[in-house]
């Protein structure tokens, strides 16, 4: 079996002042493949780390580690912006807080946190977005979301800019917790820059520039590559001509899930979890026939 040639994984370092949306174009011109997924999109202002699965790969995207997602963040201390970024229009001012109140701010928002989505996000009220109800000028109540912060590192103030790299679950808004933190030290505070550094197992180091992609430079990684935290499973060739047929294969170890792979080229064949003694294939990358 071989993969597609556009059957694969691409990181991508967004720059500022473009949406995801665009790069995911970039990447449709570049390898002429209309199927592209993402692991979650940034903010324009925002850079960094994104995600790609192009042809069949998308289907992988339930199955990615994307935890922790890591960032580097600037908060501005002492104005409070209506969008709870650089992008909105001050809606509150106060004295910058001290560092202990920071300090103490930074602890109650590490941990299982509930964080109430900034007014100008893409949640859904009623079936209406958020952010389309704050540009009519409209309040809409959004009920708090069960969020997981792992921890601030490398914390660093300077003046009224306090830096900060931020571990966090997925459906953290890190905008949110910048603005709480002006809050909780009694002072007001919004998110000045944002930058993507990690998504699980996936580092922005790894990542190919925007340039790279819209030159036709950018190397698109195989799509076993998205699966590197779990056990990585080859076939015999006749056991691998059955998956591809959607049928089950015998499970030699007690993994619940694995990546399951041709003896014969190395290409991923399919994600597949546990079934008793037997492997089921949930996402097949080739259809056979």
């Amino acid at each position: 079996m071989r993969e597609a040639a556009t059957d694969g994984m691409l990181l991508v370092d967004k720059p500022a002042g473009v949406t995801s949306h665009d790069v995911v174009l970039a990447a449709r011109r570049a390898f002429g493949e209309s199927r592209i997924g993402h692991a979650g999109t940034l903010d324009p202002f925002a850079t960094g780390l994104l995600v790609l699965l192009l042809g069949r790969a998308t289907r992988l995207l339930p199955h990615l580690d994307g935890v922790p997602k890591e960032y580097e963040a600037v908060i501005a201390l002492g104005t409070e912006t209506e969008t709870d970024d650089l992008e909105g229009a001050v809606v509150r001012a106060a004295e910058p807080p001290t560092d202990d109140a920071i300090a103490e701010a930074i602890v109650q928002l590490t941990g299982d946190i509930e964080q109430i989505p900034p007014a100008y996000s893409a949640k859904r009220v009623g079936g209406r977005r958020a952010y389309e109800a704050a540009r009519a000028g409209e309040e809409l109540v959004l009920a708090p979301a069960h969020v997981h912060v792992y921890a601030w590192r490398d914390v660093v103030r300077e003046d009224n800019r306090l830096r900060a790299t931020i571990a966090c679950g997925g459906g953290t808004y890190i905008r949110a917790l910048a603005r709480d933190l002006g809050r909780l030290t009694g002072s007001a505070a919004h998110l000045a820059e944002l930058r993507r550094v990690r998504s699980g197992p996936f580092r922005v180091a790894d990542a190919a520039s925007l340039e790279t992609v819209r030159a036709g430079g950018a190397t698109l990684r195989p799509a076993l590559d998205a699966l590197p935290t779990i056990p990585h499973v080859v076939l015999v060739a006749d056991d691998a001509e059955r998956v591809l047929r959607g049928m089950t294969v015998d499970r030699s170890d007690d993994g619940t899930a694995a990546a399951l792979v041709d003896e014969r080229s190395g290409a991923l064949v399919a994600f597949a979890e546990a079934d008793g003694a037997r492997w089921q294939p949930r996402v097949v990358m080739r259809k056979v026939g």
